[in-house]
């Protein structure tokens, strides 16, 4: 499905034509960024300073990282479910010529939650900097970039059948809907913890007001092995809730009561963003994971008849554009 987008007097008039539906819905034009912005930070896993730079691209483009610490064919590396080569603790994307962005998850749930179709990520290292390990810091990045509209329709894919995974008592599903739905269980044997659920529909403000903000978290009692696997070397409580002995040892607590089961969450979007598209459907993870996240990914696109591609670009979403 394709149209002409409506013209206004400044050129482009970014809603859904009457004829599909639509009554002032935004977001039916691609969209990048308005300028530049840039942060630097450690890797949570890498435990390395990295400077990272968010830039506008052109139509079609997705989104696509550059290495600018490499040289040739390994610079570029495009943020896409099959080009996911890790998903031990965070999820890794790599090109054929060894250059890989790791925890890219954080980042890719900011753009797609925020309405970034396309843009050129310039990183001079190995992983996005985890920040304060939500995705807040990246929120107010695009919110001082502004978003610019552009020429060409934006893609969504619908899911019209459902799609599940399951493995050793995890499980992770999509299913049709009208709207990008996500629900996520988690169960752990720990006080802070135990069994916690959250459902939403994604939008800009109820991903800003109600997930951006959850923290990524890990137990004290397995840092020494994951430091002796070569991972979390830049894990501290300025980038993690710790938990030990059943507390919680961040001293300003947690930011929700449920914030283990919200970040969860955010990871879900920013893994399932690598489709290319935002998927208009219901996802469902239990004790879900970055590994599952990308299977699901991966059986959904094994199954023509289970998506397809609209232009329409509704999915339900409204932010102001520059």
């Amino acid at each position: 499905m394709s149209y002409e987008p409506f013209l206004d007097d400044q050129g482009l008039k970014n809603t859904v034509p009457p004829a599909l539906g639509g009554a002032g819905e935004t977001f039916a034009l691609q969209q990048t960024l308005a300028r530049e912005v840039a942060c630097s930070g450690v890797g949570v896993h890498s435990g390395q300073t990295v400077h990272m730079r968010l830039c506008p691209a052109s139509e079609n483009t997705g989104i696509v990282f550059i290495r600018t610490d490499l040289v040739n064919g390994a610079r570029t590396v495009n943020a896409r479910w099959d080009n996911v080569v890790d998903t031990r603790l965070c999820t890794v994307i790599g090109n054929d010529h060894g250059g890989r962005v790791a925890t890219v998850e954080h980042l890719m749930a900011a753009l797609f939650a925020c309405g970034v179709d396309n843009a050129r990520i310039e990183i001079d290292g190995g992983e996005v900097p985890v920040m304060d390990g939500s995705a807040d810091v990246f929120v107010g990045l695009l919110d001082e970039a502004g978003l610019a509209r552009q020429k060409a329709p934006r893609r969504v894919i619908d899911i019209l059948a459902p799609v599940d995974i399951v493995c050793e008592g995890r499980r992770v599903s999509l299913s049709p809907a009208a709207e990008p739905r996500y629900s996520v269980t988690i169960d752990f044997d720990s006080a802070p913890i135990k069994r916690q659920r959250y459902d939403m529909v994604l939008s800009p403000d109820a991903f800003r007001d109600e997930i951006s903000r959850a923290r990524t978290f890990g137990f004290f009692e397995q840092v020494d092995q994951l430091k002796k696997m070569g991972l979390a070397q830049g894990g501290s409580l300025e980038n993690s809730i710790i938990i030990k002995d059943g507390r919680v040892l961040n001293e300003d607590g947690l930011r929700y009561e449920d914030e283990f089961v919200r970040h969860k969450l955010l990871d879900a979007i920013g893994d399932l963003a690598l489709a290319g598209a935002v998927l208009r459907g219901h996802f469902e993870g239990a004790c879900c994971g970055h590994a599952l996240n990308n299977r699901l990914l991966r059986a959904l696109f094994s199954k023509p008849d289970a998506w397809r591609i609209a232009e329409d670009g509704f999915w339900g979403l409204h932010a102001a554009v520059a």
